[in-house]
């Protein structure tokens, strides 16, 4: 399992404890090894995708010594202990975390915290275990979960002609179907709240796809996409898509046809994710921007 932030503290200093400089690169790869972490663990990567999960941590840790005065950058990417950092290794500390470098005045006038301050309402900021991108991202993850479940809602809610505007305004959106007119006239009334319909694969009409969707709260069996397949074969179609607002049950994901048809099956958790992604019937309500130092702009330095 992959250490926290607080937990890779102390072997981090006693790596550097020689004196030498050292570099983030060489840090990472025997931190690695200290803690016996797989590949798998190491190629882990946070929620969002950006970085690995690993490096992000150490890296905290690094910010953190570093606020501290036990540790200085001689370079980019390269640091060593300070004369600090080796003092404090000398009493033989059995853990370093942050309720131990809050007891070090420069850590609190660096980091601006004092020893009451939490980073989360609640709970102790000397008992986290995620670094802050992790705890930001997370939170994002969250709601993001919400706003798909309230979305997802409103979908059921609407009625079968909004829902197949949606439908194909989504479509759209992906690169799917041209213009919206164009999709739209390709688009005919199932009567079955729902759509069937054939929407070009792209804006030159190179190839098209049979579109079902189904407004439902029943799970889809296997059977509606046996249906599905042989509907397409009627219409000499290859490529399909088949979306619900429900969910699919196992033995329908697990369905392939034997010939060369191939299928896409959209639940509605799906389907809620991707109007997110596309900006369909949503609005962004805040943004924050996470900043780094440009070192580029100190390499003439």
């Amino acid at each position: 399992m992959i250490p926290d932030f607080q937990t890779i503290m102390l072997p981090f200093l006693n790596l550097i404890a020689d004196g030498i400089e050292h570099s983030t690169t060489e840090i990472n790869d025997k931190l690695g090894r200290y803690f016996n972490l797989t590949q798998e663990e190491l190629n882990q990567y946070l929620p969002s995708g950006s970085q690995k999960t690993f490096p992000n941590r150490v890296a905290w840790t690094k910010s953190h010594l570093k606020m501290a005065g036990l540790i200085e950058n001689t370079k980019r990417s390269y640091f060593r202990i300070t004369e600090t950092g080796k003092k404090i290794l000398e009493n033989n500390p059995t853990e370093i975390n942050l309720k131990f470098l809050k007891t070090i005045p420069a850590y609190l006038e660096r980091s601006g915290r004092t020893i009451e301050d939490d980073l989360i309402p609640g709970i102790d900021s000397t008992q986290l275990v995620s670094t802050p991108e992790e705890i930001l991202e997370n939170s994002y993850l969250k709601i993001r979960k919400n706003l798909s479940q309230e979305l997802l809602s409103k979908i059921k809610s609407c009625n079968p002609s909004f829902f197949e505007s949606l439908v194909v305004e989504l479509l759209v959106k992906m690169g799917y179907g041209g213009s919206i007119s164009d999709a739209g006239r390709s688009i005919g009334r199932s009567g079955d709240e729902g759509i069937d319909g054939i929407i070009k694969e792209d804006r030159l009409g190179l190839d098209v796809i049979y579109i079902q969707a189904k407004r439902w709260e029943n799970v889809v069996g296997r059977p509606e996409i046996q249906k599905f397949v042989g509907a397409l074969a009627g219409q000499g179609a290859k490529k399909g898509v088949f979306i619900t607002t429900s969910r699919y049950t196992n033995d329908a994901r697990e369905y392939q046809p034997k010939n060369e048809t191939k299928i896409v099956l959209i639940d509605g958790e799906q389907l809620a994710e991707l109007m997110i992604d596309f900006n369909l019937a949503v609005s962004t309500a805040k943004t924050f921007e996470i900043k780094r130092i440009d070192n580029d702009y100190f390499s003439n330095e």
